[in-house]
């Protein structure tokens, strides 16, 4: 019988304790304004919605602070890092900002809380 390798227990781990990231549905569109929602937590991101198959346009990004301090927001252009915005949040602070994504995608991270940077790519 063949048995899972480590790497695919680690995944079917977080698979299954990561409840988002398997019930994850695509992001809305309505009136050519694509919204995603990024709950931030202590050193990490959750995205409510899948961050695959995004296309360039115009993006509202509804970011929440969970993690009981200060944190803060850093939106980049994914290939010059250009800052798209960046902003302090409160504890249970929301906070919604609309930029444009062009092809180069995007990348997010918090500089306070240190996060990883989240690099997300698109397709014409």
């Amino acid at each position: 019988m063949n048995r899972p390798s480590p790497l695919h227990r680690v995944l079917i781990v977080l698979a299954l304790l990561i409840p988002g990231l398997v019930n994850a549905s695509p992001p809305v569109t309505k009136d050519g304004v694509t919204t995603i929602h990024l709950d931030e937590f202590n050193g990490y991101f959750a995205a409510q919605e899948t961050l695959v198959d995004l296309k360039p346009g115009e993006y509202e990004f509804v970011i929440r602070n969970k993690a009981n301090k200060l944190v803060g927001f850093w939106l980049q252009d994914g290939e010059t890092h250009a800052f798209l915005d960046r902003f302090p949040l409160e504890p249970g602070q929301t906070r919604t900002t609309r930029v444009t994504i062009g092809a180069n995608g995007f990348r997010y991270r918090c500089p306070i809380n240190p996060t990883p940077w989240y690099e997300v790519g698109v397709s014409p």
